[in-house]
């Protein structure tokens, strides 16, 4: 479940971001991707092209670095009259494995020790675009039991063993599934590190339980450039495809255009991103199908296959 929401809440109406007007990627062309604006939308913003074939840089990305400062859109923003929340953005040392293979950034969503550390995971953090949100929150889980903070981290580690077996070197956003955190915004700086190739958070979602599907989130309101833009877009269509092809579950129908693609303006990962980013809500937690396939090892061990081919497709290395 994606930044913002509680456990066991309904589909996350606070944070529908509205009819996106995003512009395709044809034939390795980089079109530039307009911003988008207004409300919740249920009907069909364009969305990236299948076919688009434009693949990540492998060094450092080029953009403005002026845009990581910028705080989101849904959370709340900040009066000119109340104290700025502390951000916790300070980049901790990141390491990159060695070799010469791209960075991925890998963002397993939520953590273990969230729900024992309320007043800490509740602390407002700047989240893109002057707004602020919760610092982390406890995610969702199955009726019986089995919490998104889990099948996330399941799925990281099955992605990770995979791109490392083509030589992709690849970070995470935290190391283990014990401890509480890291703030979203500090998630997102670990994302920005010069020399990430790719920065993919992994989710699932806690809607209604008649509603099922995996949807793939990019940012509406891009915060550094076309081309960043195009490449974020590039990504989340190669990953959406990959899942449609190998993961068991269909593109969701329930949510952003219906097509299981969901531009959206309310996530800080995705706000504050200055790299290639996408942003994975796999499957509905709270539908009893759906459910059935997150639980299971040979359910997340396709799903992982799925995400990482996608991730491979987009770095030109499947």
């Amino acid at each position: 479940m994606c930044e913002g929401a509680q456990m066991h809440g309904s589909r996350r109406s606070a944070g529908r971001p509205p009819r996106a007007r995003c512009a395709a990627l044809c034939a390795g062309v980089l079109l530039a991707v307009t911003a988008c604006s207004g409300g919740v939308s249920r009907g069909r913003p364009p969305t990236p092209t299948p076919s688009a074939s434009v693949h990540a840089v492998t060094g450092s990305v080029s953009a403005p670095t002026s845009s990581a400062a910028r705080s989101t859109t849904r959370p709340r923003t900040r009066s000119s009259s109340s104290p700025a929340p502390r951000s916790s953005a300070v980049i901790p040392p990141v390491s990159f494995p060695p070799g010469s293979g791209p960075v991925v950034v890998l963002n397993p969503g939520h953590n273990g020790g969230n729900a024992t550390h309320a007043a800490e995971i509740a602390r407002q953090v700047p989240a893109g675009f002057g707004q602020y949100k919760a610092c982390d929150t406890t995610g969702t889980s199955t009726d019986a039991g089995y919490p998104e903070h889990a099948f996330t981290w399941d799925v990281t580690l099955r992605v990770r063993a995979i791109l490392q077996a083509h030589g992709v070197r690849v970070v995470l956003t935290r190391p283990n599934d014990t401890g509480v955190g890291p703030c979203v915004d500090q998630r997102a700086a670990i994302g920005n590190a010069t020399g990430v190739a790719a920065v993919v958070s992994i989710h699932a979602d806690g809607a209604p339980a008649g509603d099922h599907g995996f949807h793939v989130c990019y940012a509406s309101r891009p915060p550094a450039g076309a081309t960043i833009e195009a490449h974020s877009v590039a990504l989340s269509t190669a990953v959406h495809n990959a899942l449609a092809a190998g993961s068991g579950l269909v593109p969701a129908t329930y949510i952003g255009d219906g097509r299981g693609y969901f531009p959206r303006s309310d996530l800080a990962g995705l706000n504050l991103a200055i790299r290639p980013a996408t942003f994975l809500e796999i499957g509905n937690m709270r539908n009893a199908s759906d459910a059935a396939t997150l639980s299971s090892t040979s359910g997340r061990a396709r799903i992982a296959a799925a995400v990482a081919a996608g991730i491979l497709s987009y770095l030109g290395r499947a």
